[in-house]
């Protein structure tokens, strides 16, 4: 089913969020998991208060993920690449996040990577796609900047479910989120769903 956002939750870092189109465009990376035109989870955006406590607290603030997970977790978190596309510098792909210790899933991440705002080493990791994006970025020490646009709740379908060890229909949240290069321009787009544990 189309994403249909609901209820528009804003941020201090993010544009009014009262347009279907813009919704839209946070979603992009998710769209390019499910393809264009193609059915794909039920989003309704909320406000930081209608989540639950620990999603609250891996989901509301403005750091990487990454590093996140691995504090809320207590280990190093893993890489598994689903799908990925490149046009030209700009890396699409979809992931899920794991711990490192037992291998559980910890997040479904869809990013779109702008390429030429890394240094060559970095890229070549990121286009490898073994290393989480938030541990390259801390690697290389890439100047950014953490910009949640939104957040929200998800009945998951088949496909996600199965990725996340979730059952189908289940209610699960994420965020959309905006990194910045230290340069001003957008480093990266990405959405985020956490798994219940």
């Amino acid at each position: 089913m189309p994403a249909t956002p609901e209820v528009a939750s804003r941020t201090p870092a993010s544009a009014p969020q009262d347009s279907p189109s813009l919704h839209e465009d946070y979603l992009a990376p998710l769209v390019f998991f499910y393809g264009i035109g193609s059915a794909r989870p039920r989003v309704t955006f909320v406000t930081p208060d209608d989540l639950p406590e620990r999603e609250r607290w891996l989901l509301v603030h403005d750091i990487d993920m990454t590093p996140r997970l691995r504090e809320g977790h207590g280990c190093q978190i893993d890489l598994d690449v689903h799908a990925k596309a490149r046009i030209g510098n700009y890396l699409v792909r979809a992931s899920v996040l794991n711990r490192h210790r037992d291998g559980l899933p910890v997040e479904f991440g869809a990013i779109g990577i702008h390429l030429d705002l890394l240094p060559p080493e970095a890229q070549t990791l990121v286009v490898e796609g073994r290393v989480p994006f938030g541990a390259i970025l801390e690697r290389y020490e890439v100047p950014h900047s953490s910009h949640p646009r939104g957040f929200f709740r998800i009945a998951v379908d088949t496909r996600l479910a199965e990725l996340l060890g979730a059952t189908s229909g289940q209610i699960l949240f994420g965020r959309c989120n905006e990194l910045r290069h230290g340069s001003g321009r957008v480093l990266a787009d990405v959405v985020e769903v956490l798994p219940r544990q």
